[in-house]
């Protein structure tokens, strides 16, 4: 990592966290409307939604919206052995009564033994660090969307979900393990990027 990504990280990861409670409500209902317009959304079925821990948007609206159009929500849990993800189907009442253990890296996880690969999903919402106009996604530094999406024959649908100030009108740059977004939506805007093949 060059001094100028490590440098870039901590920007971000500074000004997510200096967000008040205010900002992230105001935040979270509009992006909430943006995906509720979102196309990809309206006929997705399978969606794979990530529990905010670190400043991301929040998810607690958007999974009860899914809830109550009838989508199915999957939330990720990483399996120790590849450090891949696997997704865990969750009902509405497992949701409200925080049936979740917390991972060590500090995230909260569905307590399920097993989960279903990526390729199941429909949509996967991914949060990150930035995005860039050319739908790259810097992620939180782990590689587990990466290496998860990098195994799956039939790639869901990639939308990631940030802030303002997370979409970057430059370059990042992409490595060959890289796996980049569809779209990107903050409360701003909707973007929708040309997946390479």
């Amino acid at each position: 990592m060059t001094i100028q990504t490590a440098n870039l990280r901590q920007s971000l990861r500074k000004q997510r966290k200096g967000l008040n409670q205010f900002q992230q409500r105001i935040f979270e209902r509009t992006s909430l409307q943006k995906i509720y317009q979102y196309p990809h959304f309206k006929s997705a079925q399978k969606i794979g939604i990530y529990l905010d821990a670190f400043g991301e948007i929040r998810t607690q609206k958007l999974i009860e919206l899914c809830f109550t159009l009838h989508k199915s929500v999957y939330l990720p849990m990483i399996c120790n052995m590849n450090q891949r993800l696997v997704w865990v189907k969750i009902s509405k009442q497992l949701y409200r009564n925080n049936r979740f253990s917390k991972h060590s890296l500090g995230m909260l996880e569905p307590m399920a033994s097993r989960g279903l690969h990526v390729s199941h999903l429909d949509l996967l919402i991914m949060p990150l660090l930035a995005c860039d106009r050319y739908g790259t996604r810097m992620g939180m530094g782990g590689g587990f969307y990466d290496r998860t999406l990098a195994s799956s024959p039939h790639k869901p649908y990639r939308l990631g979900l940030g802030h303002n100030f997370q979409y970057l009108d430059q370059h990042l740059k992409r490595h060959v393990w890289d796996q980049a977004l569809d779209g990107f939506i903050c409360p701003a805007k909707s973007y929708f990027f040309k997946r390479s093949p």
